[in-house]
Parts: C-alpha cells; sequence; structure tokens
C-alpha cells in the first residue's frame, strides 16, 4: 500500500501556482496510472487503484497548504498506512526552477505544508519530492511569488519536471524509494 500526496491550495485562484506544483504532479500521476481522483473524504480529494498488485492511494489535501497534515493524518489512519508507505511532494523556494531533490526524512525547511504534515503524522520520517520553484527576486513578498504563476519559460520547464516526478512515484511503485532517489534526484 502506498500514499502519494500533493500539496497545494484548492479553488481556481490557486491552480497552476508554484505552491501547487504538488497538486500537478498529483494530476498527471493520476492521468499516468487511471486513477481517478474521484472521491472526497478525508478533506482532501482522493483516488484508489491497483498497479502491479500494489494499491495506491492519491491524495490532494483541501484543507489549504497551512493545515495539509489533517488530511494525510486522516486517510492514514483510515487506511491503516504506515509513514513508510507516505510520498509527499511540494514546492521549495530553496532549489532552482526545475531541480528536484528527493529524501527519506529531514525538516519542513520553513515550508507550512510540511510543517502541518510533520505535526500531524509526529514524525519528519517520510518520504518527500521537493520540486525548485526558486526565490522570488526584487523584493517581491514570498506570499504572492509562491501563489503566482510561473513564467512562460519556466512553465516549459517545469511541465517537463512534472513529468519527472509522476515517473519517479511510478518507480518507487517497483523499487525502494532509496533507489528511486539515487536514480532522480538531479
Amino acid at each position: 500500500m502506498k500514499l502519494i500526496v500533493g500539496l497545494g491550495n484548492p479553488g481556481k485562484p490557486y491552480e497552476h501556482t508554484r505552491h501547487n506544483i504538488g497538486f500537478d504532479v498529483i494530476e498527471q500521476l493520476s492521468e499516468n496510472i487511471s486513477i481517478p481522483l474521484n472521491q472526497a473524504k478525508f478533506k482532501g480529494i482522493y483516488g484508489m487503484g491497483n498497479v502491479g498488485g500494489e494499491k495506491i492511494f492519491l491524495l490532494k489535501p483541501l484543507t489549504y497548504m497551512n493545515l495539509s497534515g489533517e488530511s494525510i493524518r486522516a486517510i492514514m489512519d483510515y487506511y491503516e498506512i504506515d509513514k513508510e508507505d507516505l510520498l509527499v511532494i511540494y514546492d521549495d523556494l530553496d532549489l532552482p526552477v526545475g531541480k528536484i531533490r528527493l529524501r527519506e526524512k529531514g525538516s519542513a525547511g520553513g515550508h507550512n505544508g510540511i510543517k502541518s504534515t510533520i505535526q500531524h503524522i509526529g514524525s519528519q520520517e517520510f518520504n518527500r519530492i521537493r520540486v525548485g520553484v526558486d526565490r522570488p527576486k526584487n523584493g517581491m513578498p514570498i506570499t504572492d511569488y509562491v501563489l503566482g504563476r510561473f513564467s512562460k519559460d519556466e512553465q516549459e520547464v517545469i511541465n517537463t519536471v512534472i513529468k519527472r516526478c509522476a515517473d519517479a512515484c511510478e518507480a518507487w511503485f517497483q523499487k525502494p524509494f532509496i533507489q528511486v532517489m539515487n536514480e532522480y534526484n538531479q
């Protein structure tokens, strides 16, 4: 059993913003593995299916970023999913646009969605994919920046990155996360 969670904010104004890169990856993965996100429960939208004999859950929390952990904890409790079987995908200001970093554990690094996740699952030890969105230039407030959309040039890079992240998730269905890290970290 595996749970893949993409972090973001619900609603049209937030679609395809830097902060919603996790949602974009989940939507790509949903399409790739034919698991529709068609159920509303656990303070989120989710789908479940089987890939290669393994039960897979995809989740987009609808709690807004700062409370993401509530949704993650709810589905983990209901389906008795271990933290070793959790993968969270989210934006990272400390990586350049187009870079991804896979890790098995770590701090929140100032990311409120990850702070909430750590708080609700009671551990920093869970798999994650950090997707680089870079830092704002010219003193733009961080909130405005992460809630903004990518430039045209950045969007071309991000489209490739979204597919790469979805591929990394699929690779995790077949092999240990440490091997996926070695293959997909760039």
